[in-house]
């Protein structure tokens, strides 16, 4: 009966991503491995609220049938015996399942006959006692093991701890020290470390440091004491088998504190404009469609996820470049298509739009499952680009990246409000809390409420910025102490700009464009070893674990490896744009980040260590999408993982409701195969 089960190794022949191996050892690891007798006996598999979510988010119904599970139950709900056929168990290592998972078990008649029982975190020594204490139980088990894992992705390169209070349960106002503070830090750092436990990792934990602080301020602390909490788990990982001995990756821990503008500016990409502008329900688009019979418009529903190829190719692209991209696909099947020719011949000879293309390929109903992807597709993008033209969102767009590069201060701000009456409050807010970061000192006294009665928006609305404000804290009193933000730019950085603007350094690009992400610059830092001394630290430079008050911090910032060779880049023959671009669109330079995929099924021989970033209090799209832009650029798969993925008005709503007692963000998800 084996107690352990994280022997999956991506140090081996064959490189394997953060995405493959995690469905691996859900399917081949965890299920297929259920076998006794006859391995074409269908299963039953049992999960709990957790699990099932974590399963979900990896694995659909049809990869789970093909593992011969042919039925998955709710472990806490009533259910029908079925002594004939094998269980298998995966669930959290809780008191309650156990009980619940002995009373199915023991007795003269059991619910099943033979049962599997996978953990998805260590288990405590008193549950296995508990379990061996039952005699009649033990001669029915195949098998006991931890799987050590409990995290949910989101991505090939993405995960999350399932977390959407943790901003309010770890910096809000009265929690430091608080039985929630400790459940929630407890819970993520338990989470965190069996992603390392899955893909057989031991990471050098670095963290963004508390160095110079104020005890009473606790929000500095967090980093560092998740830190303390998931050195310690790995600590105990050591015993298993093979699994490394010394450091063989990078994990950096910072907060949302460490950039408060990338969760609420406009993100022109073709996948964060889909979520930000789109009424979805997580990755499903609903919308309707021309019916193929002639009668009244079919519903239709899309799932942007992966298995889309349309979508893995166009999520991290410009909106605009998404947009040429479609019509040149639809242009190429009408090109190749005799009937779709004939079609576009009886027309006159005036070049075609995009909607007259879907108009044509729709109409060959021989062809619909082979286009049905990229008309769906060629609708959300039309779509969107509505959803701008009408909303104005290129002039606001463009004025949030001026503030963030030092472009456009007060004036401009106070001119859009003024002249811009028909912007929406939301967007209004946004530009407003961008604002307050780039210049906090505008937003000092009475000048906050001024510019909300400008702006014309509610005291919820400035309670928003508020608590952004303090969300910001120990941020806010590190760029004042050293007169610039935590990440050093060179001495030509244009006065009030919150950014160093790269596009000198990228390749071609779409204008509004410019903006990136923190973590961007952060992770680069990293791969070379030159992340700030003063401002980020290693536990393994700890010689102690931390208590619950101050901690000791590293005099010097090492790096795990030397850095990658950066091979070198060719400009793609895509950055050339058409007549079709629209004007606003056009110029600078750009790496949509699509190439990350590529180069981990193709190159992973040339791949370095992997890097891991885990953002505390939600995580972007852009971030997301500059982890796969890194993972191209450095050769090095660069992961992201955070307490949840937050858009724009999700974002918004936890801060409106950060530091309320009763903070209801239940968004809970059941079964999603």
């Amino acid at each position: 009966m084996s107690f352990s089960d994280s022997e999956c190794s991506s140090h081996g022949a064959e490189y394997k991503s953060f995405g493959q191996i995690t469905r691996d050892r859900l399917l081949n690891d965890m299920l297929g491995a259920a076998k006794s007798g006859d391995s074409k006996t269908w299963k039953v598999l049992i999960m709990d609220k957790v699990t099932v979510k974590v399963m979900s988010s990896s694995c659909k119904m049809a990869d789970i049938t093909d593992q011969g599970v042919s039925l998955v139950e709710d472990l806490f709900r009533r259910r029908q015996p079925l002594p004939s056929m094998d269980a298998i168990y995966f669930v959290q290592p809780s008191k309650e399942n156990v009980i619940m998972f002995l009373s199915d078990m023991s007795g003269r008649v059991p619910l099943y006959k033979k049962a599997f029982v996978f953990f998805c975190s260590s288990v405590p020594k008193e549950l296995i006692n508990h379990i061996k204490c039952d005699t009649s139980v033990l001669p029915r088990i195949g098998a006991l093991r931890e799987m050590n894992l409990e995290y949910f992705p989101i991505d090939s390169q993405g995960f999350v701890t399932d977390q959407e209070r943790a901003l309010e349960e770890l910096f809000g106002e009265n929690v430091a020290n608080s039985r929630k503070f400790d459940a929630c830090l407890n819970t993520m750092a338990t989470r965190i470390a069996t992603v390392f436990a899955s893909l057989n990792e031991l990471p050098n934990v670095w963290y963004r440091s508390s160095k110079g602080e104020d005890s009473s301020n606790f929000r500095a602390f967090v980093p560092s004491k998740l830190a303390a909490a998931i050195s310690d788990i790995l600590v105990k990982y050591k015993s298993i088998p093979n699994f490394p001995q010394k450091e063989t990756c990078d994990l950096l821990i910072v907060d949302r504190s460490i950039d408060l503008i990338a969760p609420v500016i406009h993100e022109w990409t073709y996948d964060a404009m889909c979520h930000d502008l789109l009424n979805m329900d997580g990755n499903k688009y609903v919308y309707e469609a021309p019916s193929k019979t002639g009668g009244d418009p079919e519903k239709k529903e899309v799932l942007l996820e992966s298995h889309d190829p349309v979508w893995l190719e166009l999520r991290h692209a410009h909106i605009a470049d998404a947009s040429e991209r479609l019509h040149d696909k639809m242009t190429n099947f009408v090109n190749k298509n005799k009937a779709a020719q004939v079609q576009r011949s009886s027309r006159d000879g005036s070049e075609l739009s995009t909607r007259d293309l879907q108009k044509i390929v729709q109409s060959l109903g021989q062809y619909g499952d082979q286009v049905d992807k990229l008309s769906s597709h060629v609708e959300i993008a039309g779509k969107i680009n509505t959803l701008i033209r009408e909303t104005g969102l290129r002039d606001l767009g463009q004025l949030e990246q001026d503030l963030v590069f030092g472009d456009a201060g007060a004036k401009d701000v106070i001119s859009f409000l003024r002249t811009k009456t028909d912007a929406s409050p939301e967007n209004k807010l946004r530009l407003l809390m961008i604002y307050a970061s780039v210049y906090p000192e505008k937003f000092e006294g009475d000048k906050a409420s001024k510019l909300m009665q400008l702006a014309r928006l509610s005291p919820d609305d400035m309670k928003v910025v508020h608590n952004m404000q303090l969300l910001a804290g120990s941020s806010q009193n590190k760029k004042n102490q050293s007169g610039s933000f935590s990440l050093k730019f060179d001495g030509q950085k244009t006065k009030g700009a919150a950014r160093k603007d790269r596009t000198e350094e990228e390749e071609e690009a779409w204008a509004l464009s410019r903006f990136y992400p923190m973590i961007e610059e952060l992770i680069e830092n990293l791969n070379k070893g030159e992340l700030p001394k003063g401002e980020y630290s290693c536990m393994s430079d700890q010689t102690s674990s931390f208590g619950r008050g101050g901690e000791s911090e590293s005099k010097s910032v090492r790096s795990s490896q030397a850095p990658l060779p950066v091979p070198e880049r060719k400009v793609p023959a895509q950055s050339r744009r058409s007549r079709r671009t629209a004007t606003w669109a056009r110029s600078h330079h750009s790496d949509d980040g699509s190439s990350s995929e590529s180069v981990l099924k193709n190159d992973f021989r040339k791949m370095g260590q992997r890097i891991f970033v885990f953002i505390i209090g939600g995580a972007t799209r852009s971030e997301l999408r500059v982890c796969h832009k890194l993972t191209a650029k450095l050769r090095r798969e660069v992961v992201l993982g955070s307490t949840s993925c937050d858009d724009p008005p999700q974002y918004i709503t936890k801060l409106k409701l950060f530091g309320e007692v009763d903070l209801s963000m239940d968004m809970q998800h059941g079964l999603r195969f």
